[in-house]
């Protein structure tokens, strides 16, 4: 079982939780923390040599969560261009196009090998989509979509994975694609989400940063960094929440306290 809650107030720690986080002051070295940023790419590619189209599961709540999906458009039948920023190997975005029909999807990722994945899938078709390798932070969006042409970008655990220094260019890039009127719908991790207290002291790169034992990276979101992140690239907030989860194991009675950051930011 599992129960859910949103709003604005960030999870209480226990006293054990608190404790565990003030021990965790030291930091992994900067000649480290430079090969990560330089081998990041790596890492994700590997990550999906390793877990190939397996590790994560098919996200059919994303309509569900995401109302906007359909409240974007204008008549029943609108033909929307959305696109999915950080697509990973399609788990989000084969669902949405077999729900609906009226979609047109440009799919990038950061990873050559999963962006392989999405191609080889039965349900691709260059009709329906297209999908491209492409570094948010440096890439440019307009050498494969048009300026102003996409009704809704979904950045869905993406921007964790990026140096927080290096997020707003995420943002700025998104920002040139999108449409006036339309929105960034976001979901990603939220601080004290169960992950972030399970790393060890050895594993932090920053404030709310870590490294996980695959080299890949993890960042834990706050409500006013986030805000801050986006109105300072001319975004407008429309919707910016904590989404707390208890998942429930009965058969060995444990409690998993899972946090997300929920948001749909509007280009004006």
């Amino acid at each position: 079982g599992a129960f859910q809650r949103k709003g604005h107030s960030a999870r209480v720690l226990s006293p054990e939780e608190v404790e565990k986080l003030a021990k965790d002051q030291v930091l992994v070295s900067e000649f480290k923390q430079l090969k990560l940023e330089k081998e990041a790419q790596k890492n994700w590619d590997l990550f999906y040599k390793r877990n190939s189209t397996n590790f994560f599961k098919d996200r059919h709540w994303t309509t569900r969560e995401f109302q906007e999906l359909k409240a974007c458009r204008e008549f029943a039948d609108q033909k929307l261009t959305i696109l999915e920023a950080g697509c990973g190997v399609g788990n989000c975005l084969f669902p949405l196009l077999e729900e609906d029909r009226n979609i047109f999807a440009y799919a990038c990722d950061f990873s050559p090998r999963a962006v392989e994945y999405v191609k080889k899938n039965a349900l691709y078709s260059t009709e329906r989509c297209k999908v491209f390798q492409c570094d948010l932070t440096k890439d440019d969006l307009l050498d494969n979509i048009p300026a102003d042409s996409v009704d809704v970008v979904t950045l869905i655990f993406v921007l964790s994975a990026i140096h927080p220094d290096k997020m707003h260019l995420v943002l700025r890039n998104i920002y040139k694609v999108l449409k006036p009127g339309k929105c960034v719908l976001f979901r990603d991790y939220g601080l004290y989400d169960h992950a972030m207290l399970r790393f060890k002291s050895s594993n932090k790169l920053g404030e709310n940063f870590y490294v996980r034992q695959d080299g890949t990276r993890s960042y834990f979101f706050t409500e006013e960094f986030l805000s801050q992140l986006f109105k300072a690239e001319g975004y407008e907030e429309v919707v910016n929440e904590y989404v707390q989860r208890e998942t429930v194991n009965r058969k060995e009675d444990l409690r998993v306290p899972r946090v997300f950051l929920q948001g749909k930011f509007q280009k004006p």
